[in-house]
């Protein structure tokens, strides 16, 4: 039997292919960069037809690269950018417009509208989501009722709209299925994430045909097979979910109280909650977990606006440092931040605080400051700003009778900052562990497609492939880190006082 398997990572800067052995160690990875287009502030767009090109290109890539050809592969795992909204022609295939990305506030208004209808209480009921422009529906809303003809083409049967991933799957199935899966359908405001099924008030309440959606699947699952000539075999698809539950999974992070931590650009921080449907009082999301079964699974999100791009601006911005390698060694200059905090509220802070007007601010300056202190401060926010999402997630959890976290499993970029972990991990009070292989988003999706087709037996045996790089243990005394997150929400106060 096959015993390799393709993961096809659509991400929001490029499009990613990967081939996975059956232990989940890297064979062969191609990228293509993935072209931003503006129309206008606030408004960000993809071609679908460059998602699709990138995507296919870096699969062929991959395969040439690790040897081997597509009858070697098991099955295809999708992961992808998630809330980007696609609509297009059934009978054409065509896209009736640019794909909206999930950054893109142009749906605002339908928001705002959606608000003063009083619908904020069923949405999250129905959802786990709060009401905003990120998600897809208002997105679909919008291009229904811009794009001439749409709508008319839409109530006639005639169009179809995904996400990416649909987007993906009609492509290589040559528009044979019209799917998503349930991690995906919870991103767009009209999936009722405890019945795992599209909601006919929310449809109504966006003014959306139902005719246009895809059917839901759970994450690991039948999702139809390639056309032979795009990869020289056809190949079956067996795994779909959205980048972050995607992460999710490949982390092993398969039950309550089990949480990881993306150190991107921002950071995306997911908690498993089990079968248990926790609506937060912290301005945290609820979604939709990747899911084996059809029983459904949740998690609980937040994320962290300024990440890893704090340290870009110590490098774009102060030039401070060259390259953002540097950053580490120019911390490490000084034992601490010498009572400096940044707060890097520079596009707003996002949970637990929600406060979109506030702007950076550094405080506890002094003559003695100098540039490594403020580096170290850039690294510490991170963590610090991680610690708040963390410590709201398990008020949550709590107060809804869920696990608390034991530890944290890390990745992203950032994640190779030993510095910052151990800091991490020294706020938490819990272990923060890197695993082997980083690439745990593209990974999730190779492993849903491999219990799919029956490489792998049962989530037990894809924790047992799940191996630490390296653990980071917490040193520091509790009543040192109580007082450190004290100043660092001083800090946040003075921030939003204005």
């Amino acid at each position: 039997m096959t015993s390799y398997l393709l993961a096809l990572d659509q991400g929001t800067s490029s499009s990613r292919s990967i081939v996975f052995d059956a232990k989940g160690q890297i064979v062969a990875l191609a990228q293509h960069e993935l072209p931003q287009i503006y129309p206008r502030p606030g408004w960000v767009e993809h071609s679908p037809a460059q998602i699709w090109n990138t995507q296919l290109a870096t699969a062929q890539e991959a395969l040439k690269k690790a040897g081997i050809n597509a009858s070697q592969i098991r099955s295809i795992g999708i992961t992808n950018q998630r809330e980007t909204t696609v609509l297009w022609n059934r009978k054409t295939g065509a896209p009736v417009h640019n794909a909206i990305v999930w950054q893109d506030r142009r749906a605002e208004p339908i928001c705002a509208e959606l608000r003063e209808r009083g619908l904020a209480e069923t949405i999250q009921t129905k959802t786990g989501l709060l009401i905003d422009a990120y998600f897809s529906g208002t997105k679909l809303q919008w291009l229904l009722d811009n794009v001439p003809g749409a709508r008319a083409q839409a109530e006639r049967g005639e169009l179809a709209f995904g996400t990416v991933d649909s987007w993906l799957i009609w492509q290589l199935t040559q528009g044979r299925r019209h799917l998503t899966d349930v991690s995906n359908a919870s991103r767009t405001m009209l999936f009722n994430v405890h019945t795992n099924t599209w909601d006919d008030e929310l449809l109504a309440a966006l003014n959306i045909p139902r005719s246009l959606m895809p059917e839901v699947l759970p994450s690991s699952a039948d999702f139809g097979a390639t056309a032979e000539a795009l990869l020289g075999s056809s190949i079956a698809i067996g795994g779909v979910a959205g980048d972050q539950q995607s992460a999710l999974f490949g982390q092993a992070c398969f039950s309550a109280g089990m949480a990881k931590n993306t150190y991107g650009t921002g950071c995306f921080l997911l908690m498993h909650t089990g079968h248990h449907f926790q609506a937060s009082h912290n301005g945290l999301l609820t979604t939709s977990a990747a899911q084996t079964h059809t029983r459904a699974e949740f998690a609980m999100e937040g994320s962290v606006f300024v990440g890893g791009a704090v340290v870009q601006w110590l490098r774009d911005g102060l030039r401070a440092i060259e390259n953002s390698g540097e950053v580490q060694s120019l911390a490490e200059n000084v034992p601490d931040s010498g009572g400096v905090m940044l707060v890097p509220a520079f596009t707003g802070l996002g949970a637990p605080y929600w406060k979109p007007d506030a702007r950076g601010t550094i405080t506890g300056l002094t003559r003695g400051t100098t540039i490594a202190h403020i580096a170290r401060a850039a690294l510490e926010s991170i963590a610090y700003q991680s610690a708040a999402l963390l410590q709201a997630m398990s008020r949550d959890a709590v107060a809804a009778g869920g696990a608390p976290v034991t530890e944290l499993r890390v990745d992203g970029g950032a994640s190779v900052n030993n510095l910052l972990m151990q800091f991490q991990a020294d706020l938490l009070g819990i272990p923060v562990v890197r695993p082997a292989c980083v690439e745990t988003t593209a990974l999730g999706a190779a492993y849903l497609a491999g219990l799919s087709s029956g490489l792998y037996q049962s989530t037990k045996e894809l924790s047992a492939l799940w191996k630490a790089e390296r653990r980071f243990m917490p040193t520091m005394q509790r009543g040192r880190a109580a007082e450190l997150m004290q100043q660092w929400e001083h800090a946040v106060r003075q921030t939003t006082a204005a």
